[in-house]
């Protein structure tokens, strides 16, 4: 097993091979997933937007201190002034200029009272789009947890594989040395030792072979795991003998929990707010705002001590041409509506497929059982023969060599059940069921 230090760190014990069972495998792969936490990053980047958004309604308070040189010029007319003026030398009308360096500490809120539906619109959207990085999260997941079967039953199919071919081998063995013995005697034929001599070596041939899959797979399970180094799994492969469900169920609960048609439910979600965003740009926005100056001294004559009040804006004439605007929103919901509809009956075609694939297996692991009690037997059968000399070599050959093709058909339909349980249960968005489904099974692939 792993050391727990080394499991917290993604990393096997040193000089230890991990051995894990399905669930073991499954929690490792969370941990260490690399895609996996891209999407949970993804999950936090909308979450984190989503909550930005819930303030919209606050007011917006910002503060501006400028210090800036200026210069201002009055002109006065003194009407009926004038002439007294003209008395003393005044020239009417009075000219003023000011010329001077100013400090203004200014501090503004603006409070929105109704935005069009902009600030809804913007919560919802934001809302569809943590939804829509939920799903995407949760298919990612449900990917790899496929891959996962994939790899993790793909070692145990290719251990099984290795485990008849050697059997295979060592049967071939012995044949050969019973033919060599029976040749000695003058009981058996040259040809048929030369017979058993091929046969043992194609054997081995297959053998090392099946030990080069292994290996293979068992980088596969590795890297997908991120241990550094070979995994011994301890699930055995599994079958149901009887039907899991109803092909109608799977189909049913496919369109409710499916990661991608919730993916695209919130696609949807967001084009709806971009519509209603685009709409509120041809609505006017009402807003309370209040300034307050803190340098009072420096202010110019136009500049007010502090004002409040309730403002309309109202946008006549836009070049971004908002009709328009609207009119692509409008087709982009389109456009996602379509999608969802599509994918729902792509996942509708999926499940059935799946479904078909699981018991086509299925069948086949149980109509195999047959096929390898009629092998062992025959095999049984020819080997005593050949002893007696009621049998030829190859007949013995043959005997050995279609029991380990049963077996590894066997083992083989075992493996093809169990991805394809998994491929239904991902396209009706019921991975987590998987392990679920794996304890239930009446029939398990051990090495025997």
């Amino acid at each position: 097993m792993l050391a727990g230090t080394a499991l917290a760190q993604g990393q096997p014990a040193p000089s230890q091979v991990p051995a894990l069972d399905w669930a073991q495998a499954s929690a490792r792969l969370l941990q260490v997933s690399d895609a996996l936490a891209a999407a949970d990053a993804s999950v936090r980047n909308k979450e984190d937007l989503q909550d930005a958004t819930r303030l919209l309604r606050l007011p917006e308070i910002t503060g501006e201190v400028r210090r800036m040189e200026f210069q201002k010029s009055l002109s006065l007319p003194l009407g009926s002034l004038a002439p007294v003026a003209e008395a003393f030398g005044i020239d009417s009308p009075l000219r003023f200029a000011e010329r001077d360096w100013r400090t203004r500490p200014i501090v503004t809120a603006v409070l929105p009272l109704y935005s069009g539906g902009l600030i809804p619109a913007a919560q919802q959207a934001a809302a569809g789009a943590t939804a829509q990085a939920h799903a995407e999260r949760d298919a990612q997941q449900q990917s790899l947890a496929v891959q996962l079967a994939q790899a993790y039953f793909g070692q145990r199919l290719a251990e099984q594989a290795v485990q008849v071919r050697r059997e295979v081998r060592d049967g071939l063995d012995r044949h050969l040395a019973d033919a060599l013995k029976l040749e000695r005697e003058g009981f058996a034929t040259r040809a048929q030792r030369l017979q058993a001599n091929v046969a043992r070596d194609k054997a081995e041939r297959e053998y090392q072979k099946s030990l080069n899959d292994l290996q293979t797979l068992q980088a596969a399970l590795a890297t997908l795991l991120r241990s550094g180094g070979e995994v011994q799994p301890l699930s055995p492969l599994f079958v149901h003998r009887v039907p899991i469900g109803n092909v109608a169920e799977f189909e049913r609960i496919a369109q409710s929990r499916q990661p991608q048609i919730a993916r695209l439910q919130a696609m949807v979600a967001q084009a709806e707010q971009g519509v209603r965003a685009q709409q509120a740009k041809l609505k006017p926005q009402v807003f309370l705002f209040g300034t307050y100056d803190f340098r009072r001294r420096d202010a110019l004559l136009t500049d007010p001590d502090w004002a409040f009040g309730i403002g309309v804006k109202y946008t006549f004439l836009s070049p971004s041409s908002r009709p328009a605007q609207i009119s692509a929103a409008r087709a982009q919901q389109e456009q996602a509506e379509a999608g969802l509809r599509e994918a729902g009956n792509q996942v509708a075609l999926g499940v059935r497929k799946a479904w078909n694939e699981l018991e086509t297996a299925r069948h086949q692991f149980v109509l195999l059982d047959s096929s390898i009690e009629q092998a062992r037997e025959n095999l049984r059968l020819q080997e005593l023969a050949f002893r007696e000399g009621q049998a030829t070599s190859l007949d013995v050959i043959d005997a050995r060599l279609g029991l380990g093709g049963a077996q590894v058909e066997r083992a083989q339909a075992a493996y093809q059940y169990d991805i394809a349980l998994a491929q239904l249960l991902e396209i009706s968005g019921q991975m987590d069921r998987f392990d679920e489904f794996r304890r239930r099974a009446d029939e398990v692939i051990a090495h025997e």
